[in-house]
């Protein structure tokens, strides 16, 4: 399994405040079978393509040095598309995934899906992919608004613990899931329990292990490898498993708004 959507980097955002943080849930990922884990600090398009703060870089030479080995790190951004990315983000690529053409980008959590239409055919423009962070989050994804947002190349992040959630976000989630409109699944680590191995574990015990593969390992893989990703089929979820994922999840209450 690889995590291309974490807050891991340490002290520099909303995510993890230390080094020792970080560790605990990379050590736990270890244990979890997640092999790999991309550290995507929150970044303004308009600050872009300045040079990253140094404490980043010594962030992650510091958080490098005591990772597990199994856990192999990689370098991108969260990149909030307040105004649209320049051509030399694409030339330079140090704030891609993995210095791949690949992009995470967001939104302010109000927004109108013409507004993400034109933000992704910014990016393609440019010469990059647009991978949406968590689509569920904005109350304008609907199938019918996320497939015009495929259609002009972009590519869906959708959280893999709000897949799990009995709320509106959740529902939309496994909607997405359930059109065949999701290409990876992450975390959203922000250096506390979640992960991606409980969101495996509920798709195979549902029958639905080739969409696991692709979503967790096989395209996020092909994203920090700059190759094309392969379209995970529909699969529609047949149980609730809210009540499960709520005990474990309940305290982060970010996953619970609409």
């Amino acid at each position: 399994m690889i995590d291309l959507h974490s807050h891991l980097l340490p002290g520099v955002d909303d995510g993890s405040k230390s080094v020792e943080q970080s560790l605990q849930v990379l050590s736990r990922f270890k244990d979890q079978g997640i092999a790999g884990v991309c550290l995507t600090p929150h970044l303004l398009a308009s600050l872009a393509p300045y040079p990253l703060p140094e404490s980043h870089d010594r962030a992650f030479s510091a958080l490098q040095a005591v990772a597990p080995p199994e856990v192999r790190l990689y370098r991108g951004a969260e990149i909030m598309l307040d105004r649209p990315l320049g051509a030399a983000v694409a030339e330079e690529r140090r704030i891609t995934l993995n210095a791949s053409r690949y992009a995470l980008v967001e939104f302010p959590r109000v927004v109108v899906a013409q507004t993400v239409e034109h933000a992704v055919a910014n990016v393609v423009a440019i010469g990059l992919v647009p991978v949406v962070a968590h689509p569920e989050r904005y109350r304008c994804c609907t199938p019918d608004a996320v497939r015009r947002w495929k259609a002009l190349g972009a590519l869906m992040q959708v959280d893999g613990p709000t897949l799990l959630s009995s709320r509106s976000r959740g529902l939309r989630a496994r909607q997405l899931v359930e059109f065949g409109l999701a290409d990876i699944a992450a975390a959203d680590n922000h250096g506390d329990e979640r992960s991606l191995r409980l969101v495996r574990d509920a798709f195979v015990e549902q029958g639905g292990e080739p969409q696991a593969e692709l979503l967790i390992s096989a395209n996020p893989l092909a994203i920090v490898e700059d190759r094309t990703l392969e379209p995970v089929p529909p699969f529609i979820w047949r149980v609730s498993l809210s009540d499960r994922v709520k005990a474990l999840f309940g305290r982060h209450t970010d996953l619970d708004r609409p």
